[in-house]
């Protein structure tokens, strides 16, 4: 890793063309600004993960381990399905993070935030996913924790967020995580 600006690869646990969570990680892009650059990575091409394939994996497994290890950072940006992370983030984290040994994910430092309309927000999300996270070797911010409960103008068209208390947050958020991904690369 060098010490030029961070890569982050972003995965957006949402594959709806009107994501909110996707609304959400570019307006985080937004607030970051020039100190890293986000790299959303593609999940809506990924079949269902098999470890049968895993002696073979297909170029879409392939190109998302890529994608993740040749970031110095991953970003989980995630609705709440059910009480629990998307099948659609799920099935990338098998992936990236076999076959056994392969793990691309390992030591990288990561974070997670999310947002729903409910009052909860994403929290039992979040807390499924950090379990994961431990155990695939990513080490995760833990402070903030970052719930987010959206409403309708909360994001603009251009990313900017519209409430002076969640935008002022959501920059609270970034320079924690920046300094934790700096902290990790040293």
């Amino acid at each position: 890793m060098s010490q030029q600006r961070p890569v982050i690869a972003v995965l957006v646990g949402s594959l709806s063309k009107d994501s909110i969570n996707r609304k959400l990680a570019q307006a985080l892009e937004k607030l970051v600004g020039p100190r890293a650059e986000f790299r959303y990575v593609r999940l809506d091409d990924l079949p269902v993960y098999n470890r049968d394939v895993d002696s073979n994996y297909p170029a879409a497994f392939n190109r998302l381990k890529q994608d993740i290890e040749s970031a110095d950072a991953v970003l989980f940006v995630t609705p709440e399905n059910n009480r629990s992370i998307p099948a659609v983030l799920k099935n990338a984290i098998d992936i990236a993070s076999r076959p056994w040994g392969k793990n691309s994910f390992a030591s990288k430092p990561g974070a997670v935030i999310g947002t729903s309309t409910g009052a909860m927000s994403t929290a039992l999300a979040q807390q499924h996913l950090r379990n994961i996270c431990v155990f695939l070797d990513i080490a995760m911010l833990a402070q903030p924790e970052a719930f987010v409960r959206y409403h309708e103008g909360l994001i603009a068209a251009d990313a900017s967020v519209a409430d002076e208390n969640t935008r002022s947050f959501l920059a609270g958020f970034i320079d924690r995580y920046l300094a934790w991904i700096e902290r990790h690369r040293a």
